[in-house]
């Protein structure tokens, strides 16, 4: 990112003709090689995405969406909303909780461009439901011949059901299991720069890349360093697990985290007054509410209290503090997470807690 920033880049110039080349060659093999996409655009985030594909693959004709996956995203933003910009029309089928096969099959007709997937971010519906599966939806798409799109939200490229997650659909699985088009963010589950990432077919894709929208939608140098950087650790998944701030923090294990827990709280003892106390407690951490909204991970917790400050006085002290930290509060008791607080975080917290207690 520095280098790009600072110095001469290839956004747009191919050395190998010497003439005007393409800002997406730099993270499209990338992409393709990591996912099995034959082609692949970038711009600044999905929401861009999910608009640019509807504005050129469905512009003044249908597409069929569950009614159950009509999220209303951060900031109010809303896939009904995003689609009428795009000039496509949405053709609703199902129920809030039950959406079935029969359902998509009966609205397909001659105005249909698209099969649209949304993944359901920041909720879940449970109880009586049935959703149609990837597998399910393309199998209409084909026949009818009508393309699938997923729209997979915080897109993940690691299967998180091995250190154990919930299974999160990756975006390999989507197009291997016959979607021809995912979109994703680059940062969220990727953990890379605010992007939004179209991966699929050639057919698919061609438009977007001569559509007029996306010199509109496009990503400068510096958000494409970041982005390559972060794919390049995807080549070797162990490398993105330690390497990818998200992840890491994700699949870290309790033992792991108990045990910094216990020093942290040494290491703060030894350089805090007596008016401040410190209790490790074993608790749960919350992934957040784009991918995983209830999701609890078993945790390690640093319970903080000073004399004559009530935990929301405290809280408030740490998060207006010079270096803001950012705690939570839950029973009546200030908690910092240690999932989310690193080694090199310690100096800073005491620092903080050194001054609130003089």
């Amino acid at each position: 990112m520095r280098d790009a920033a600072f110095g001469y880049s290839t956004l747009e110039f191919d050395l190998e003709t010497g003439t005007r080349g393409s800002r997406a060659v730099h993270v499209e093999k990338l992409l393709c090689s990591l996912t099995g996409a034959e082609a692949a655009v970038v711009v600044n985030n999905n929401a861009a995405a999910v608009l640019l594909a509807l504005c050129s693959l469905a512009r003044g004709k249908e597409v069929v969406v569950s009614r159950g996956e009509l999220v209303e995203i951060g900031g109010s933003f809303r896939i009904p909303e995003v689609m009428e910009q795009s000039g496509a029309l949405l053709r609703e089928v199902g129920a809030t909780n039950r959406t079935h096969p029969r359902d998509y099959r009966s609205a397909v007709s001659e105005e249909t461009a698209l099969l649209l997937k949304v993944h359901t971010s920041n909720f879940a519906v449970v109880g009586f439901t049935a959703e149609v599966s990837t597998e399910e939806l393309v199998a209409i798409g084909r026949e009818s011949s009508v393309p699938v799109m997923v729209d997979a939200g915080s897109g993940t490229l690691v299967n998180l059901s091995a250190y154990g997650l919930p299974g999160e659909t990756t975006v390999q699985e989507y197009l291997a299991a016959g979607a021809d088009l995912v979109t994703f963010s680059g940062d969220k589950l990727l953990g890379g720069p605010q992007a939004g990432i179209l991966v699929g077919t050639r057919r698919c894709l061609e438009p977007m890349k001569k559509h007029p929208l996306l010199r509109a939608l496009r990503v400068d140098k510096v958000t494409l360093a970041a982005l390559e950087g972060t794919l390049r650790l995807y080549r070797d998944e162990r490398q993105a697990l330690e390497q990818i701030p998200s992840l890491r923090m994700m699949t870290v294990s309790g033992d792991e985290l108990a045990s910094r827990a216990r020093a942290a709280a040494r290491r703060m003892r030894r350089a805090l007054p007596a008016t401040v106390f410190l209790k490790t407690l074993q608790g749960f951490s919350q992934v957040g509410g784009g991918t995983f909204p209830l999701l609890e991970i078993p945790t390690s917790l640093i319970c903080v209290s000073v004399t004559g400050l009530s935990p929301q006085q405290l809280e408030q002290k740490l998060r207006t503090s010079p270096l803001p930290i950012i705690g939570r509060i839950s029973q009546g008791a200030f908690l910092l997470d240690l999932r989310t607080v690193t080694d090199k975080d310690i100096p800073e917290i005491i620092t903080a807690l050194q001054a609130i207690a003089a």
